[in-house]
């Protein structure tokens, strides 16, 4: 039986029928017109809601529950209409900037700034809902953004100091102001603020609504925090709570924004949220782009327990939150979408089974590009999520650390064939069981921290059966301790990592003191070093040992035991350390028929010890012509050697994005 359609263009109404020459104006109002004949979901005929080219004002998310669901043998298809574009916004376009001309706003910018910035008054406008500035980042709740500004299908920065790609540093503390952490360095306590160093805040008029964006203690901890005061004589900064995780360490990396003093380069904006001002220096002539600003919110489109719906072919754009949240159900579809232009992450999947996301283009996110937890770790039962050919770049934009282009919880989730690039802290990260991470390409990631890994997971015992292959990885970045390829962090244990390219990667494979990970058949081309092992869980120092002692003890003893036993026969190996006291070695890690040409082969160390690793069958060389690795072409030559000592060819043409139905061109 032929599809029931129904259709939405800009130009209709929603007490029209839905026809193509008089079609609804509102997702909502084809929602309603599939939902009226009362027909029993078993027995719906398959809906397909075509939606004409053009702009939708999204001033409320678009809410699907239970009832609107579709079946396997006839789906709820929402659709662009004949490829036309359609966006939907989570906020309007703006426009009518003029030149500042009040002296006393004239005085607080920069010279060079003065003829070149525009202002609007978003009051008049009708805005008055600017949002807030949230303490986000690492161990902080997921929140919506303040109101943003995009210019030209680019987010714009909020006016801030130093500049762009620039830091000021943490200024050392007295002796007598610092504690030690658990790494025996010092720091300064979160409520007696941080020293700074030179008299810019001295320029600063009004400290109200300032912030400061730091990595207050490591290169993997951030977050954002509220100007409480600023003693301009001591050169002292205390900030409000929530304060961050661990302390304030001299030399550390912070900037501050919100400023209109800092408005001082192309790109930069800033709101006076008391009169409703906004100042804007834009990167080009402000009538020769689109300028749009954020208002909702709330997730663009929410499915709470919805199953057999497809989203296809749409721009969902300018949103303070979330584009989709998909809560339970089965069986979802979001299919050659962009999504860009968000503040929060493009899109969260919270249980549920066998959702998808295909083909879509997701940028410019202030969090995570994909989010997504199924299955069930008490039975091991698999979710069926996947994340497959989709384009990730600029995550992170907000929250930067641990918030990657796909996060993966729960069991039997997959990530492949996806693009994933420039973000400021790691591309794949996932907790859980049996998960498959493949085919992906990833580079230049880790543009802002350090101690991060392209693909990274950590801290478990019981995480096992997970599967990285095929996987291209290269040009990563990192700041301190840099980056590795992928991280096997603080003893999480049995990874398969096989098959893999790396190329120009600090500790391609790193594993951090775990158990019994396969690193098979990956080809090493300079790096530094391919593979890197420790013994962390021999250390007896308390913050290892009570890592491994005690929480670690703990993950493991909240799973079925029995149930994980058999299906991991090899954690009962841990049973008899865990009887004791003295640490746990790594044990049972294979290293095997790989092949490193050029940088440095191995490095086993921090209690680790070659008689604890099985060594077998790798091929090391100095030379890196067997590869035309500047075109980045890693096919071996075929009278490489490596053929004849067991090497299996990496399917090459596979990794990354492949043409399809939803993609008929590559980037």
């Amino acid at each position: 039986m032929a599809a029931q359609e129904w259709y939405v263009a800009p130009t209709g109404k929603d007490t029209n029928p839905g026809t193509q020459t008089q079609p609804f104006a509102t997702l909502e109002g084809a929602r309603q017109a599939i939902r009226k004949p009362n027909q029993p979901t078993a027995t719906r005929r398959a809906q397909t809601v075509w939606v004409r080219g053009g702009d939708y004002l999204l001033n409320h998310g678009v809410k699907l529950n239970a009832e609107d669901s579709g079946t396997p043998e006839a789906p709820v298809v929402y659709r662009a209409f004949n490829h036309e574009k359609v966006r939907f916004l989570g906020g309007p376009g703006i426009k009518d900037f003029q030149p500042v001309k009040d002296p006393a706003i004239l005085a607080r910018l920069d010279t060079s700034a003065r003829a070149a910035i525009r202002q609007i008054d978003l009051r008049a406008l009708g805005i008055t809902n600017f949002g807030q500035f949230h303490s986000r980042g690492f161990g902080r709740p997921a929140a919506p953004s303040h109101l943003e500004l995009f210019f030209d299908g680019q987010p714009m920065t909020v006016a801030r100091w130093p500049n762009e790609g620039e830091w000021e540093k943490i200024a050392p503390f007295p002796d007598s102001a610092v504690q030690p952490d658990e790494h025996g360095g010092k720091l300064g306590p979160l409520a007696a603020g941080f020293y700074y160093a030179g008299d810019r805040p001295k320029r600063w008029r009004d400290l109200s609504e300032v912030w400061i964006h730091g990595y207050w203690a490591y290169d993997w901890a951030n977050s954002y925090e509220k100007v409480a005061a600023i003693e301009l004589e001591k050169h002292l900064i205390k900030t409000a709570p929530p304060y961050g995780h661990y302390g304030f360490r001299a030399g550390q990396r912070v900037y501050f924004l919100n400023l209109l003093e800092e408005l001082d380069q192309p790109g930069e904006w800033f709101l006076d949220r008391h009169t409703g001002m906004l100042y804007f220096w834009p990167p080009k002539a402000i009538g020769q782009a689109e300028v749009l600003v954020s208002l909702l919110e709330e997730p663009m489109v929410q499915l709470n327990q919805v199953s057999n719906v497809v989203f296809r072919g749409f721009n969902f754009l300018a949103s303070r939150g979330r584009a989709f949240e998909l809560i339970g159900g089965a069986s979802n579809r979001i299919e050659g979408c962009k999504l860009a232009l968000l503040g929060g992450t493009a899109v969260s999947i919270e249980g549920g089974h066998g959702q998808r996301v295909l083909g879509c283009d997701i940028e410019n996110t202030g969090d995570a590009g994909v989010s997504l937890s199924g299955g069930n770790r008490q039975t091991l039962e698999p979710g069926g999520h996947a994340v497959e050919n989709c384009h990730f770049q600029k995550q992170g934009r907000w929250s930067k650390c641990y918030v990657p282009a796909i996060l993966m919880n729960g069991v039997g989730n997959r990530a492949a064939h996806n693009l994933i690039h420039d973000h400021p802290h790691c591309a794949i990260l996932f907790g859980g069981n049996d998960h498959v991470v493949e085919f992906n390409e990833i580079h230049h990631i880790a543009l802002e921290t350090g101690d991060v890994g392209a693909i990274y997971m950590g801290r478990d015992y019981s995480f096992r059966g997970n599967v990285i292959r095929h996987n291209f990885i290269h040009h990563t970045g990192g700041v301190g301790m840099g980056s590795m390829g992928v991280y096997m962090d603080d003893c999480v244990s049995g990874t398969l990592i096989y098959g893999n390219v790396f190329y120009q990667v600090s500790r391609a494979a790193f594993l951090g003191g775990g158990r019994d990970h396969r690193v098979e058949n990956n080809l090493f081309v300079a790096c530094q070093p391919a593979v890197d092992l420790d013994g962390r869980g021999l250390d007896k120092a308390p913050v290892w040992h009570n890592m491994v002692y005690g929480f670690m003890k703990e993950q493991l003893g909240k799973v079925p035991q029995d149930l994980y036993r058999q299906r991991y026969p090899a954690i009962k190996d841990l049973d008899r350390y865990y009887a004791a006291d003295n640490g746990i070695p790594p044990e049972g890690n294979v290293v095997a028929r790989n092949i490193c040409l050029g940088g440095k082969w191995l490095n086993i160390g921090w209690h680790a010890k070659t008689n604890l690793v099985e060594i077998v069958g790798n091929y090391v060389s100095a030379e890196t012509n067997w590869v035309n690795a500047s075109q980045l072409d890693f096919r071996l030559a075929k009278d490489a050697p490596v053929w004849n000592a067991g090497f299996q060819p990496i399917p090459l043409e596979r990794i990354g994005l492949q043409k399809d139905e939803l993609r008929n061109e590559l980037p």
